[in-house]
């Protein structure tokens, strides 16, 4: 804005028609850059509902295939639980605040739990080849596939070029401003309110569009609420055991 004022206005000139032709260019380029806004923010908008529908789409399989761990073996349903249980600890763990190392971490041992899962019903799967245990195996399918879909929301992120585009566009959009304001001197402060008001808006849809950072993050409420039920029943089997 201050390069549109100080060095480009000295082309400006004071013919009537131009100045109209000016406050056009200006209009369109301002609405251009309203239009691309919303248009982000709608994206980035989008994608944080898709992440939060994925936790609790998560949390719903992992739920699920806890309960269904009590058709099997009663060792290996107990086997079952204790990974979903650690399971569950590393995908509260993944929608926390960490840096790209930790993450890094936590996504390998999810893995892992993973892997150990499916070797703990595999010999059960080739043995038992029942219903009721393709039920089981179908909802660790669920679980798995869970994580994998969680991963891949999280990795949608807003295009590198878009944000190029809407930088260039708001730049041009301050030149403009900038350059047909005839007592930008004067009033400073009144013409700073345009680019800050910009900057806010960029900075909004950035922190919306990035899941571990800043400061609008998916909670994941509906995993802490099924560790919460997991670590109950656990408990009450625990309690009946003892009594028994």
């Amino acid at each position: 804005m201050w390069f549109g004022n100080a060095v480009l206005s000295a082309f400006r000139t004071k013919d009537t028609e131009t100045s109209a032709d000016l406050g056009i260019i200006q209009t369109a380029t301002l609405t251009l850059l309203g239009l691309i806004i919303g248009f982000t923010f709608s994206m980035a908008m989008a994608r944080y509902d898709l992440r939060q529908t994925y936790e609790e789409a998560e949390a719903n399989a992992i739920g699920t295939e806890f309960l269904r761990a009590d058709l099997l073996p009663s060792k290996t349903a107990e086997s079952i639980k204790g990974l979903l249980n650690e399971y569950v600890d590393q995908r509260i763990l993944f929608y926390s605040k960490q840096d790209r190392e930790t993450a890094k971490q936590i996504t390998q041992r999810t893995l892992a739990l993973e892997n150990a899962m499916w070797n703990e019903l595999l010999p059960i799967a080739r043995t038992q080849s029942t219903p009721t245990i393709a039920l089981v195996i179908s909802g660790m399918n669920d679980v798995i596939n869970s994580h994998g879909y969680t991963q891949a929301a999280w990795w949608n992120r807003i295009p590198t070029a878009a944000w190029w585009l809407m930088a260039a566009v708001a730049v041009c959009a301050n030149v403009l401003v900038g350059f047909g304001a005839r007592n930008f001197q004067r009033n400073v402060g009144l013409f700073m309110i345009f680019p800050i008001m910009i900057s806010i808006a960029f900075f909004l849809i950035a922190d919306i569009d990035s899941p571990r950072g800043g400061v609008i993050r998916i909670d994941p409420r509906n995993l802490i609420d099924l560790k919460h039920n997991m670590n109950s029943a656990q408990g009450s089997v625990s309690t009946i055991g003892v009594k028994k």
